[in-house]
């Protein structure tokens, strides 16, 4: 666990240990941690691995087939989880004593690329009975988590989850410029305008 975390404060000090933004993506601190990551990156993995590969059939939404796919799934998902921690790197490498794990800003990357794809596919929380759709929960996910990183008192890097989505969205955009304007489509038609 000590020699993969991510301690800011470590790799401001050894350009040996850069590795430790990759490797703090494979620690968890428990099994419940591990279990929520898991959930959500396989509830999402197979429709954003599914429209890398094969494609949408909307214009401009064509899959990249499986070896183009599953490497831009890697680069959404690893990255995610190495940029993510970027911004955490530069607030607490003067912070001898943090230290972050964890695969959230790669499975945030993952989520909201599959937002982005699907915005009006329900997600469904343990504690909410009905589904909320996809932008609406990306939306005050994203609130959320920017609120809750600058409060900085649950023991979560919640900037990893923000960064991880933004990071998300921009690759998603970068490998098909057209999902943006499907995304805005989607939800013109579900709120009742004609876009």
């Amino acid at each position: 666990m000590e020699s993969w975390i991510l301690r800011p404060y470590r790799v401001a000090r050894d350009n040996s240990q850069w590795y430790r933004f990759l490797t703090s993506g494979f620690l968890h601190a428990d099994w419940g941690h591990l279990l929520f990551n898991m959930i959500a990156f396989y509830s999402f993995g197979q429709l954003v691995l599914a429209v890398l590969v094969n494609g949408t059939g909307a214009p401009g939404l064509d899959g990249f087939g499986a070896m183009g796919g599953i490497w831009r799934f890697l680069l959404l998902y690893l990255g995610g989880i190495v940029v993510s921690d970027i911004p955490t790197y530069f607030r607490h490498r003067d912070d001898r004593n943090y230290g972050s794990l964890g695969a959230s800003g790669g499975v945030a990357s993952v989520l909201f690329a599959g937002v982005i794809y699907s915005p009006l596919n329900k997600i469904y929380m343990m504690f909410i009975p009905v589904g909320i759709p996809g932008f609406i929960f990306g939306f005050l996910y994203l609130l959320y988590s920017y609120y809750q990183g600058r409060r900085r008192g649950d023991n979560i890097n919640h900037d990893a989850h923000f960064y991880g989505a933004i990071y998300g969205v921009v690759l998603t955009l970068i490998f098909m410029p057209a999902a943006g304007i499907e995304f805005v489509r989607q939800i013109s038609r579900f709120i009742g305008l004609n876009i």
